[in-house]
């Protein structure tokens, strides 16, 4: 609600500003605002499926007429709330999708994003788990709504489109007319956002689905307080403001598309550019297209970009193959952001620092979870250092759970964690719930880390997929991972333990080889790299116990919807090899 109320809250000249940018068009804070209101009125009337007859013009907007707005004010002077209702939302990174979250707020519903990348078996589990009762979408999901909406028992509903609006010459305001130019609808929205937050406060907003990597995908149940402390926390930590423009290229039913890039991106004030998928030639267009040189700067330039490790990899696989021009400008207008993230999976070091000598930009690494958000994070300002994710964010109490408990270092174990913005509750699973925190409250992350010399957490991965127990040692994962991809032949790889009868488990490889070195290896005829080649090289890089017994090469690797690998899926393969 924080996010609604911040937007309602700018001001008739802030509601001009340009709020999102989606397919060519801009969208401003005051178009969002009145989309939301007005779905919001629909949805308390209960006018699903043919909701939006007779409502469209011909370019397929929903007319905004004073009448309209009467009626949606009318709609909520009486009782406002759907009372924690669970409604689904699937549609593309857009302004419809926007609208479409802020309206299940208004109303007081709970807002569950769905997966575009989720077969129809995955959609019809997490309907039926969260319990929703509506499903939205854009017209282009109408049949997948339709039928979706039939096989659950729930009602669907077609988002109306957003008008885009013509932008002034700075492409930063609303040029014409606006559809309130007195500015009493979105006072009025205010008036009734405010009158709601107090009572929603402590009431569920949003339902996120966990990746499942390590487990069934639980329903975690996020609060208004809890977004409203999660997106204060990182527009302030990170400097988000008005000034900026984000590059969105994430799926929307994850934090870190969500809250990273753009719940407080918009709390903030700021401009969000939807890319509706990631692309590298894409993504590079983008930023040259934002600074066509050194010396020159867009109006919509764009000043910060998150991504996952694998976006980067892509990235820098793009770079190498432009020519040397192509190059200089690429890396000149990648320099001029103000900043750039990584998260989601842990960045490898030696992409690190491609990635810094190519564009002067050393990634500010964090650490999070569906469960509260972000939690660590290297500075905004200061020494961001490679390998970490850097010390706790402001309002964030971290504990260590030794797995020895005559350990008293408190230096290396499993990470637990006290945030504001911590999940309510897993969805109806009030023993899991009570199970993932430790007598103190804090919650059991899962994820072992040891704290270096100057204070910075380090990630030595899942306990349940990531920490290798060989023949006595208890070895990290992650660590032999980035090792490996210092190989010139190396451009991605995974490595797990596989269970021995000797040693408990072994360290296998499986890696996917760089495209110049798989081509000169066909055309040789030999494999691009042996276990034994890998191993001789190993041995001048790792202790003898942390060099794999196993390797298969691989063309891909299995990864989830935010490019995480799925080693869960990946151990199962290798067992039924």
């Amino acid at each position: 609600m924080e996010v609604v109320k911040a937007a309602a809250n700018l001001g008739l000249e802030g509601q001009r500003k340009v709020a999102l940018a989606a397919a060519q068009n801009s969208y401003s804070y005051g178009q969002l605002l009145t989309s939301a209101w007005q779905i919001s009125s629909i949805l308390k009337a209960g006018h699903f499926s043919s909701a939006t007859e007779g409502q469209s013009t011909e370019d397929g907007h929903v007319e905004k007429t004073k009448e309209a707005i009467s009626e949606s004010k009318n709609t909520f002077d009486g009782t406002s709330n759907l009372d924690k209702a669970r409604i689904g939302i699937i549609a593309k990174p857009s302004a419809e999708f926007v609208a479409g979250m802020w309206a299940t707020w208004i109303n007081g519903a709970v807002a569950v994003p769905l997966a575009l990348s989720y077969p129809q078996a995955e959609l019809l589990h997490v309907m039926n788990d969260a319990g929703v009762s509506v499903v939205m979408g854009t017209e282009e999901y109408r049949e997948l709504l339709k039928d979706i909406a039939q096989k659950c028992s729930a009602e669907f509903y077609i988002l109306p489109s957003v008008p885009s609006l013509l932008l002034t010459n700075d492409r930063s305001e609303i040029r014409g007319a606006e559809d309130d130019s007195s500015g009493n609808l979105y006072k009025h929205i205010l008036g009734e956002v405010e009158k709601l937050a107090p009572v929603e406060g402590d009431k569920p907003a949003l339902i996120v689905y966990t990746s499942g990597t390590t487990g069934k995908p639980k329903g975690v149940v996020h609060t208004h307080n809890g977004l409203g402390a999660q997106v204060k926390m990182l527009a302030e930590a990170w400097g988000y403001s008005p000034t900026d423009q984000f590059l969105h290229c994430l799926p929307l039913h994850h934090v870190h598309g969500l809250f990273n890039a753009l719940f407080a991106p918009l709390y903030a004030g700021a401009a969000v550019d939807f890319m509706p998928k990631f692309s590298v030639r894409g993504v590079w267009q983008r930023w040259r297209e934002s600074y066509p040189t050194a010396a020159s700067k867009a109006e919509n330039a764009i000043t910060v970009f998150t991504g996952v490790p694998t976006m980067y990899v892509r990235l820098l696989q793009g770079y190498d193959v432009m020519d040397s021009d192509s190059q200089k400008a690429a890396a000149s207008a990648a320099h001029q952001l103000r900043l750039m993230m990584c998260g989601s999976s842990a960045l490898p070091y030696p992409v690190m620092e491609q990635w810094e000598r190519i564009t002067g930009h050393r990634l500010l690494e964090r650490y999070g979870m569906t469960e509260f958000g972000m939690a660590l994070s290297n500075p905004l300002n200061g020494l961001r250092k490679g390998g970490t994710v850097g010390k706790p964010l402001p309002g964030v109490q971290v504990k260590i759970l030794a797995e020895d408990a005559n350990n008293s270092s408190h230096s290396e174990g499993e990470l637990c964690i006290k945030s504001p913005s911590m999940f309510k509750e897993y969805w109806q699973k009030p023993q899991v719930t009570k199970e993932s925190f430790e007598d103190e409250g804090y919650f059991k992350t899962g994820d072992s880390v040891k704290i270096d010399e100057d204070g910075c957490f380090v990630i030595m991965g899942r306990t349940s997929v990531d920490i290798l127990k060989v023949g006595g040692y208890k070895l990290s994962a992650l660590e032999i991972e980035a090792v490996l991809l210092e190989h010139p032949d190396i451009s991605e790889c995974a490595v797990l333990g596989l269970p021995d009868k000797d040693y408990g488990e072994v360290i296998c490889a499986v890696t996917v080889p760089d495209a110049e070195s798989k081509a000169r290896a066909a055309a040789e005829s030999k494999p691009v790299i042996s276990l034994q080649e890998l191993q001789n090289w190993a041995k001048e890089k790792i202790a003898p116990y942390k060099i794999p017994e196993h390797l298969h090469v691989w063309d891909s690797l299995p990864r989830n919807a935010m490019g995480k690998v799925n080693k869960k899926e990946l151990k199962k393969l290798l067992l039924n090899v």
